[in-house]
């Protein structure tokens, strides 16, 4: 083989010197910076076993003046290097990420526009359902599913399947005797649901039946809530650290109809978390799980959150903050994509009046956003959802 030298200011100059010199056949050997810019080595009649052994003393090198052997370290993959080390290399493959990001955008809108003018009803009720905050996925499934040639019949349909697929928990939680633990991320009302819960339970079936637990040992103050709220209650509250100390609390409180357990709050990206999750599961054929969500998160940590804590086997789920959601469409969303069984909806800080059975009469989740989404009612959709 023949290996040359060349400098170049950069290596785009580098690469069009090596292509004239030695043809489209040469092979990039390495490549490093120097004062006056790049040094670039280059062969023809490229063979890797001749580098592997270093015996090549037939190759004849054609360098500029004070020729240099080729390092020890020659990289046999000099794409890879190449885009790692120049700039201009590492600008191209971002402009040619932009591009490909822009015609993927040009392309999803001409096929929205040629869905709007073929289809333009269910267009009309993809954008709907896209206004209530439900993901793209479900917004378009549930406008082909309600193939109607009229909007005023196609969007309380979709109104009516969207309220088919969320699933319901079909018997209230607390009227099964057991444990029920609430788990979720820090910040979405663990604590005070906990507390609705407990009265809620106080006043269908009195007090000496129930216990609570708390394995939150991180945040300060959260045990003293707790606490606050078991004295208001008279009901006990203790304090568990472990999935050992949890056993053996569940086992002393058997004479207890119901317990439930608030674990600790933080962040589903804590490394902390899983040692809630082997306290969890160590005790998983004693206790019930209900996921908490909060419905002011964004549609994004939803998704994250169920996804994090999806090896606890939740039974159920419960959506708090409601009252102080934008729109309920991304936990609507996460609900109906993961097939999480909606058990309670909080609304409120009053306890135990704003938590609200999702299998109750009084429960409206999809009239909630729609009244959340801000706009006047395109139809009477009022009557569909009244007989769904």
């Amino acid at each position: 083989m023949k290996i040359k030298r060349y400098l170049a200011p950069d290596m785009r100059r580098a690469m069009r010197m090596v292509r004239d010199k030695q043809g489209p056949d040469a092979v990039i050997l390495s490549s490093k910076r120097i004062d006056d810019g790049i040094e670039v080595l280059a062969a023809v009649d490229y063979d890797a076993s001749l580098l592997d052994t270093k015996t090549d003393e037939s190759a004849t090198i054609e360098s500029s003046p004070s020729p240099a052997a080729p390092p020890d370290n020659i990289a046999l993959d000099p794409a890879t290097e190449l885009w790692g080390r120049e700039p201009a290399l590492a600008g191209m493959k971002q402009e040619v990420a932009s591009l490909r990001q822009l015609l993927e955008s040009q392309l999803a809108s001409l096929a929205w526009n040629d869905t709007a003018r073929r289809h333009p009803v269910r267009a009309a009720v993809t954008r709907e359902m896209t206004a209530l905050g439900l993901s793209a996925q479900l917004a378009k499934s549930l406008a082909e599913a309600a193939d109607e040639k009229d909007i005023s019949v196609a969007i309380p349909a979709a109104l009516r399947m969207l309220k088919e697929r969320i699933p319901i928990l079909d018997r209230e939680i607390l009227d099964e005797p057991g444990a029920v633990a609430l788990v979720g991320p820090t910040g979405v009302g663990k604590t005070t649901t906990i507390a609705k819960l407990a009265a809620r339970y106080a006043l269908k079936h009195g007090t000496d039946s129930l216990a609570l637990l708390t394995t939150d040992g991180f945040r300060i103050g959260a045990q003293e809530q707790l606490m606050t709220f078991g004295r208001i209650l008279g009901v006990p509250v203790q304090l568990v650290r472990d999935g050992a100390e949890l056993c053996t609390s569940l086992d002393t409180m058997s004479d207890k109809k119901l317990i439930l357990i608030d674990s600790a709050g933080m962040s589903q990206r804590d490394k902390r978390i899983h040692r809630e999750f082997t306290a969890i599961r160590q005790n998983s054929s004693k206790v019930r799980v209900l996921l908490t969500l909060s419905c002011t998160a964004q549609a994004a940590v939803l998704e994250e959150t169920v996804q994090v804590f999806k090896h606890l086997d939740a039974c159920g789920c419960v959506l708090t903050k409601v009252d102080e959601a934008a729109c309920l469409g991304g936990a609507i969303s996460a609900l109906v994509r993961h097939e999480l069984p909606l058990a309670y909806v909080t609304d409120g800080q009053d306890v135990p009046e704003d938590l609200h059975w999702a299998g109750g009469k009084r429960f409206r989740l999809i009239e909630r956003a729609l009244e959340l989404r801000n706009a006047e009612p395109l139809h009477d959709h009022d009557e569909v959802l009244a007989h769904a």
